[in-house]
């Protein structure tokens, strides 16, 4: 096995021992270089000690925060790289980290301490690959499996629950039985780990191209930081439009769309108030779930802040997931109405929110569905190819130009300039300056 590393990888490896030390990379970037992958970061680990690796790196930058646990971080051009002496980890009191690190001689005490045997490998060029615990094998037969014994490693650090079920979605592997166990019993660990450390996996699992069925498999670890999708996993939608449970329908249309985190967002969380807005008819045995999305924005705002997302993160999930549901087919107007709250490129996205969420009901009238939603990108593409007017910038006059025309009250320029896009779109006059003038005219009773 020969793994080609960076050249400033190199140096390093290099720098370490003809200083008399041992020196290998570790973890992420040998699992992903022996799966054909570029790796995100390349991290070494040493037997020298923090102050021996800084002395070997003397001639370059060196960042020192995580000293205590025994990492130097070594800037090399425009690169950090992180040098971590072995170590062995303490006793873990808050499921999260060690209370203690000693620092080892024996790479073998360092690797033990990983989470799983696919990340407890190590490669120097010279002594080439260290695995000693089977994650070649592993790897071959895309296996997710823990270091030792499963549940120690949970409980010592419960956000590895998490990086398991990311690493599974995103590799497509699947994860072995005592680990799968593991995760299932000691899922509530999960209540000790911070927001923004769940935001990071939650993130990157949704994304994986395995996203459906590992939420699915583990959705009982899911709910224990997004409660409200339990009322989903056996939601009966009674509709003729869905032949899936709420739960299904979703993870359903995740698997319709890219992985793209917007739209993962968008698709987890676009049908979550229905439970809230069913209303049943009698006479037709048929639910119906009028206002849906009024419900599903409000439950996807508090889950996202709950989970530390950025306001702009939940602000365009929330209207992606208010007119997820609105079937445009070709009424230009309408079309240029949403155009106008949320824009182009926020519009194409909408288009592939809908052709998902249609994909995953039904096929009750899907054919018709999915023509309307045909004519209704013909018609979109129309409005911009023909640069017809919109939003606020297209139309034909401006704040300056009111200004001049009389109205000086900020309020009342915005006003006036919102009506008149409002009656271009309803195409009730034509986007002509004059025009424009004269009504502006008209509405402020000059």
């Amino acid at each position: 096995m020969k793994i080609t590393l960076p050249d400033n990888v190199n140096i390093i490896i290099n720098t370490l021992t003809e200083n008399g030390f041992e020196a290998y990379i570790v973890g992420g970037c040998v699992r992903d270089s022996i799966l054909g992958l570029k790796p995100q970061d390349w991290d070494i680990t040493t037997n020298a000690l923090p102050n021996d690796i800084l002395l070997c790196f003397k001639n370059y930058k060196t960042i020192d925060t995580g000293i205590k646990h025994g990492t130097v971080a070594v800037v090399i051009g425009k690169d950090i790289y992180e040098i971590t002496t072995y170590r062995i980890d303490g006793e873990y009191k808050d499921n999260r980290h060690p209370e203690s690190v000693k620092f080892s001689n024996k790479l073998k005490y360092d690797l033990a301490r990983r989470d799983f045997t696919v990340n407890a490998m190590a490669y120097n060029p010279k002594f080439g690959l260290v695995d000693l615990y089977g994650g070649m094998y592993d790897l071959k037969y895309k296996v997710i499996r823990c270091v030792g014994e499963a549940d120690k490693r949970f409980k010592e650090d419960a956000l590895r629950i998490l990086r398991a079920l990311r690493f599974a979605s995103v590799y497509d592997f699947t994860i072995e039985v005592n680990t799968s166990n593991a995760i299932l019993e000691n899922a509530n660990l999960l209540n000790n780990i911070s927001c923004e450390r769940i935001n990071t996996e939650f993130n990157k699992l949704i994304c994986g191209n395995s996203a459906s069925f590992i939420l699915n498999r583990y959705r009982k670890v899911i709910k224990v930081f997004i409660p409200e999708i339990e009322v989903m996993f056996n939601f009966d939608q009674k509709t003729p439009h869905h032949n899936k449970t709420l739960w299904k329908h979703t993870l359903s249309s995740m698997s319709h769309i890219d992985n793209d985190l917007l739209l993962r967002l968008t698709m987890f969380f676009h049908d979550i108030g229905k439970p809230l807005a069913q209303k049943y008819d009698e006479e037709k045995d048929i639910c119906h779930y009028k206002g849906h999305n009024v419900f599903s924005c409000a439950i996807a705002e508090n889950v996202m802040k709950r989970l530390r997302y950025s306001n702009e993160m939940i602000n365009n999930t929330k209207e992606l997931i208010y007119y997820h549901d609105v079937r445009c087919s070709d009424n230009k107007k309408q079309i240029k109405k949403i155009l106008s709250k949320i824009g182009e490129e926020k519009f194409r996205l909408l288009l592939k929110v809908q052709k998902a969420d249609i994909l995953s009901q039904s096929f009750y009238q899907r054919d018709k569905k999915l023509s309307n939603l045909e004519l209704c990108k013909k018609t979109f593409e129309r409005i911009i190819i023909n640069e017809e007017c919109f939003s606020l910038k297209d139309l034909a006059v401006n704040g300056s130009d009111l200004i001049h025309l009389g109205v000086t009250n900020g309020e009342e320029i915005g006003k006036t300039l919102n009506t008149l896009l409002s009656l271009v779109i309803d195409e009730k006059i034509k986007n002509e300056k004059q025009t424009l003038l004269d009504k502006s005219k008209d509405l402020n009773n000059f």
